[in-house]
């Protein structure tokens, strides 16, 4: 797996057209990166270990930065958006992905998704029964995760026959799926706890603080957590995106994340009618697809003591790396199995599903959460 994942980059960081001499760097990236990890099957400390997936993506993304190569996932995140045209059709039960080779640029191709945005919350605000409209805001982030072509089995398979791949994606893997805590966080959605009140004292308004480490660009942020987080803001919410600070396989930055979200909100700065007053963007001090919780940014730190909800999108964030992460809040850990060794280790099935909540019996963290997101 490991060395499937260095090989891939190797192919990628070949064709950076943005870096002089790409082909020999990036072989010199190649034989470092193998070399580490052959120190550390010799020698489990070193390099700052024993080896974990942060340590390896940290490693990783080290020698490719030395190398001068900062993002050589761009032409993924175009080519991702190259295939994000969602087509609608009566009553949705969920998303039916269609695809476009069109060559223009990533700027249009963001353009495009962010057409659909307006769609997908209509779609969702027409459902009148609370708990089915969030069963389908949640498989719209299922839906948006799927075309990860970060990870290198989805993009294996959509290389070698992307019509009969993105056919079988119409529908999710049926529940239940290999976590599935989806009944439980329903109901304490139908409680409302995550919901502004009006004054916690005469003089103290007191607005629900929800964390949301993001994951991928296009459809995932656009066409899956946008229209989530807005269902949030609508109930009173504050919502914090907490996105990489610098770029890491197809992840969306804090900076590409503003723009989207600029391009999002109408003259009035609404997201389709729901003010935006209370959603904030924050830079995670990260630049890995994995997360350590205990080296957020201080601004991410300093939100998340407030925080009353986190919830940790993506595979690689909610489930290789803080799976059982203890939170002194409620939490909820939401992704799709894509590689076959963590299909494996959970008992599931590829594509599977998980959503892990964590709920505490305070509705609050307010009292106990006062200087990082994990209790650590």
């Amino acid at each position: 797996m490991v060395v499937g994942m260095y090989a891939g980059e190797r192919r990628r960081a070949e064709s950076d057209t943005s870096v002089p001499d790409a082909a020999a760097k990036a072989e010199k990236f190649a034989q470092r990166y193998a070399d580490i990890l052959e120190d550390l099957k010799k020698d489990p400390e070193s390099h700052g270990g024993p080896p974990d997936c942060i340590l390896l993506c940290r490693l990783r993304e080290q020698v490719l930065r030395e190398l001068g190569f900062r993002d050589i996932f761009k032409k993924v995140k175009l080519k991702k958006f190259n295939i994000l045209l969602v087509l609608w059709r009566g009553k949705l039960n969920g998303f039916v992905f269609g695809y476009s080779w069109l060559k223009s640029s990533i700027d249009e191709e963001n353009a495009k998704a962010i057409s659909l945005f307006e769609n997908v919350v209509q779609l969702n605000d027409a459902i009148e029964d609370e708990g089915k409209r969030l069963e389908n805001l949640v498989r719209g982030i299922f839906a948006g995760n799927i075309f990860d072509l970060g990870s290198a089995q989805l993009a294996e398979v959509f290389s070698k026959d992307g019509m009969s791949f993105l056919a079988s994606c119409q529908n999710l893997v049926p529940r239940p799926w290999v976590i599935d805590d989806l009944d439980t966080f329903k109901m304490k959605w139908s409680r409302k706890p995550w919901k502004k009140a009006s004054f916690i004292s005469n003089l103290c308004p007191l607005s629900w603080q929800v964390i949301i480490f993001v994951d991928n660009s296009g459809a995932d942020i656009i066409l899956g957590i946008m229209p989530f987080a807005r269902e949030l803001l609508r109930r009173g919410s504050q919502v914090v995106l907490a996105a990489n600070e610098l770029p890491s396989i197809n992840d969306v930055t804090c900076s590409e994340l503003v723009e989207i979200i600029s391009k999002l909100k109408d003259e009035q700065d609404q997201l389709v009618g729901v003010s935006t007053s209370n959603l904030l963007i924050a830079n995670s001090g990260n630049d890995l697809p994995v997360i350590d919780l205990t080296r957020v940014s201080q601004e991410l730190a300093y939100l998340a003591s407030d925080a009353d909800l986190v919830i940790l999108e993506g595979m690689g964030r909610g489930i290789e790396t803080n799976l059982y992460a203890q939170f002194k809040c409620d939490s909820l850990k939401i992704g799709m199995v894509k590689h076959p060794e963590v299909a494996q280790f959970l008992g599931g099935r590829l594509y599977d599903c998980e959503t892990l909540q964590d709920i505490k019996t305070s509705l609050s963290a307010r009292n106990c959460c006062k200087e990082y997101v994990l209790d650590v």
